[in-house]
């Protein structure tokens, strides 16, 4: 019998709501507090900052299942739903008894699974009778996900893109400035917060806490503008769990049901996405499933971070947020894998991690280029950096179940491909790549500052 390697499903099964685990959550996260008064955020107090719809996502604790608007999905139906595959190649070359599945989110028109937050924003703002948005990017996946979709929805865009990931990645500046938006390299000296920065670390080659603070800060200081973000918030997860909800009904179709699913991971979003519908299964019916984020080790905020109240952003314009964080003012190796170089995870899942529903993996560079080479050799898909760390930690699974003999079924998130980002791999081919050390001095000297509200 012929071996089936991709399970697809139709338009017409494209999800008609998203899922919001915090509903079933019986510890719910923390709340954020107000940067001054340290009192708990209300909705109404995300108004200036978000669209409205989005504050309420963000502040939603009830409602399990939200609609997804039909201008949304017909936007989604673009490239979604998107491939389930079976990674027969790259079982046969570890010689595994696991099997291993990936979501394949690399065949979006951008390259990425960011856009099926991105058009869900670009939309709510676009209804509120917003003209412009701001947004920081990292490795530049979040940035090219909202061009195409303030395209799309006939808005104007400024991102803030790290500057590390400005110079090493110009032709993720070059799609966003294709699809029309303006790209600032961070720390600019375009604003406040930038210029404070650049005056006292002249040579700072930024960090996505860094061009938050930028992007909110022109946000809040032009006429009807609105901020949106990328990973981290409930809003995005939400948005994301498009990928999990997809992937349940695939793997129903491939007749298995993962024992172990895996994401990379930096603030939450691509993790959360393919995660949270499946963990619900935990939740709700005793479910044994774990689930495993991948983060870089020279970044390690879940392995290696604490849990404490701390800003999204350098400058400290967002609200405080409960999380497992290196510090607001923790800068980043200038590793490749940009959009993973956030020094806090995203309040859901931090929550999770503290109760033991999920855990974390760090993942050397060297070790996730090594993966990802493989799978390139294997699967035919060069990925992205950020997804090489989940490829990395796939493979460790699947290499345990070969020493014990167990036979597991894994299933990872292909968040994004590598192709604009060949210049990593021409430098990890020849040689020029290197691991980054952290020590602990660093990160408990970074965290000491942090009030310790919780």
């Amino acid at each position: 019998m012929e071996k089936t390697k991709k399970f697809l499903l139709t338009e017409k099964e494209l999800p008609t709501k998203w899922y919001n685990i915090v509903a079933d959550m019986s510890t719910k996260p923390l709340p954020m507090l107000h940067p001054g008064t340290k009192q708990a955020i209300k909705v109404e107090d995300l108004y200036p900052l978000f669209a409205k719809d989005l504050a309420e996502q963000e502040m939603n604790q009830t409602d399990e299942w939200i609609d997804i608007p039909e201008e949304v999905r017909e936007k989604l139906k673009i490239y979604r739903p998107t491939p389930l595959v079976r990674a027969y190649n790259l079982e046969k070359a570890l010689d595994t008894p696991a099997h291993i599945y990936f979501k394949n989110e690399s065949v979006s028109p951008v390259g990425s699974h960011k856009l099926n937050s991105a058009l869900a924003q670009a939309y709510y703002c676009k209804k509120e009778g917003t003209t412009n948005i701001t947004t920081e990017t990292g490795a530049g996946q979040w940035g090219t996900a909202l061009s195409f979709a303030a395209k799309a929805f006939g808005l104007e865009l400024a991102v803030y893109m790290v500057k590390i990931s400005y110079e090493q990645k110009p032709y993720r500046r070059s799609l966003m400035q294709t699809w029309g938006a303006q790209v600032i390299a961070s720390p600019s000296m375009s604003t406040k917060a930038g210029r404070k920065i650049i005056t006292e670390h002249p040579n700072y080659q930024g960090s996505l806490g860094t061009a938050i603070s930028e992007a909110i800060e022109l946000a809040m200081s032009t006429p009807n503008c609105k901020y949106t973000l990328g990973s981290v918030l409930n809003h995005v997860s939400l948005h994301q769990t498009i990928i999990g909800l997809e992937a349940e009904k695939q793997m129903e179709m491939a007749g298995e049901y993962p024992d172990v699913v895996i994401g990379c991971f930096g603030g939450g979003s691509n993790f959360s996405g393919i995660s949270f519908p499946f963990m619900r299964h935990n939740i709700k019916e005793g479910k044994k499933t774990r689930f495993v984020a991948a983060e870089p080790a020279s970044c390690p905020k879940l392995t290696r971070g604490k849990f404490e109240y701390d800003f999204g952003d350098e400058a400290g314009y967002t609200p405080l947020l409960p999380m497992f964080t290196l510090g607001h003012n923790f800068a980043p190796a200038n590793i490749h894998a940009g959009g993973l170089r956030y020094h806090g995870a995203g309040t859901i899942v931090s929550q999770l991690m503290k109760d033991g529903l999920m855990e974390a993996v760090d993942i050397e560079q060297l070790d996730s280029f090594k993966a990802g080479v493989l799978f390139a050799q294997t699967e035919g898909i060069v990925p992205a950096p950020e997804s090489a760390h989940a490829i990395a930690a796939a493979i460790n699974e699947a290499l345990e179940c070969k020493k014990n003999g167990t036979k597991k079924t894994i299933l990872f998130n292909l968040s994004g491909h590598g192709l604009v980002d060949m210049t990593a791999y021409d430098q990890y081919l020849a040689g020029d790549l290197v691991n980054h050390s952290l020590s602990n001095e660093d990160i408990e000297k970074n965290v000491k500052q942090l009030e310790h509200l919780v």
